[in-house]
């Protein structure tokens, strides 16, 4: 018999199903996620224009300009050229990526949340908060704009920032042609995904090389 018995996994072996650390990190990310996300949409879209707005899901969906479902405000700004609020439905995904594609996003978004959940099983050990907390962010984030696609037909956009700060030497963007540095609106669930994103990055980063094994 060996002297070191190892039957028995160590705790960064784990199962991460079976870690209360690592579930309270993912499901309290996501709680915290989406709670924030829908509270800013139905606090931006109550106060930010003059009176409140109410988006009736039948209109989205046979209004050709949905900025037409949206009166006509002026933004709120919250801190000069660098943050302003005002009210955009968007049809599409985030900063508005394909518009009218409602049912391929609400599809896409369902894979994605499985395929967070699955790595988060199988990629990460019980102690990576940094990469459940990712996985929450980027899940949150995607139930936030889902709930608004399945009630609402599109998304509740009202965070621009750096508003009216121009690209330098008379740049544009392409296809739109915005001479914006950030000409898109967008909202807390979006920012949930691309901090997510990051988060997993930096994890990805600080895992060692796998190691090398000989011939």
């Amino acid at each position: 018999m060996s002297d070191h018995d190892t039957s028995t996994p160590k705790p960064d072996q784990a199962s991460t199903l079976k870690s209360c650390r690592a579930w309270v990190w993912l499901l309290g990310t996501v709680v915290f996620g989406v709670a924030t996300d829908l509270l800013s949409k139905s606090l931006a879209f109550a106060k930010v224009a003059d009176t409140p707005v109410i988006i009736n899901r039948s209109e989205v969906l046979t209004e050709q300009n949905l900025g037409n479902l949206i009166p006509y405000h002026d933004s709120v700004t919250a801190i000069p050229r660098i943050l302003d609020f005002t009210l955009v439905l968007n049809p599409g995904a985030v900063f508005g990526i394909g518009a009218g594609q409602r049912w391929f996003f609400v599809i896409f978004t369902l894979i994605a949340m499985v395929v967070a959940f699955v790595l988060f099983a199988k990629w990460t050990k019980p102690r990576d908060w940094i990469a459940h907390a990712g996985f929450g962010l980027i899940i949150a984030g995607g139930l936030g704009n889902l709930y608004d696609r399945i009630l609402f037909g599109c998304v509740r956009d009202f965070i621009h920032p750096l508003p009216g700060v121009k690209l330098p030497f008379g740049i544009t963007w392409p296809n739109g042609g915005s001479d914006e540095i950030w000409p898109y609106v967008s909202n807390i669930a979006d920012l949930y995904l691309l901090i997510g994103i990051a988060l997993l990055l930096i994890y990805t980063w600080k895992q060692p090389p796998p190691e090398s094994t000989s011939p």
